[in-house]
């Protein structure tokens, strides 16, 4: 299994991003799959996921500004990002689980990314 993450950035309090995980070994509308971010000093925090059947569940935190959504052809998992804060800064990790995931926890997970970097400036 190989995710790797693409599309971080720089970009001002407001505006958008999109990033994208590549998958290999992975079929993304069969398995369980997700968003994680981690801020420098804190721990690492669910963003978003989408089961196995196509159900997304966000963090209330990015609720209303991002959009997980699945690229069956390009076998790629994307989290468009709107009206971004600077407390959306952090590293963005992409996940994977070959069965259902009901939760949006980081232990639910087996396999991931080594992250993308989006920093938001004020």
């Amino acid at each position: 299994v190989q995710l790797v993450e693409s599309g971080g950035g720089s970009v001002q309090a407001g505006g958008s991003l999109r990033l994208s995980c590549a998958a290999s070994g992975v079929t993304v509308s069969r398995w369980s799959m997700g968003w994680f971010r981690q801020a420098p000093g804190k721990e690492r925090e669910g963003v978003a996921y989408v089961t196995e059947v196509g159900t997304v569940r966000y963090a209330s935190s990015v609720q209303g500004r991002f959009t997980a959504s699945r690229d069956k052809a390009a076998n790629t998992l994307d989290l468009q990002m709107n009206s971004l804060s600077v407390e959306d800064t952090a590293i963005y990790y992409c996940a994977a689980h070959d069965k259902a995931v009901c939760q949006l926890r980081a232990d639910l997970f087996n396999d991931w990314g080594r992250g993308t970097q989006v920093t938001v400036a004020s």
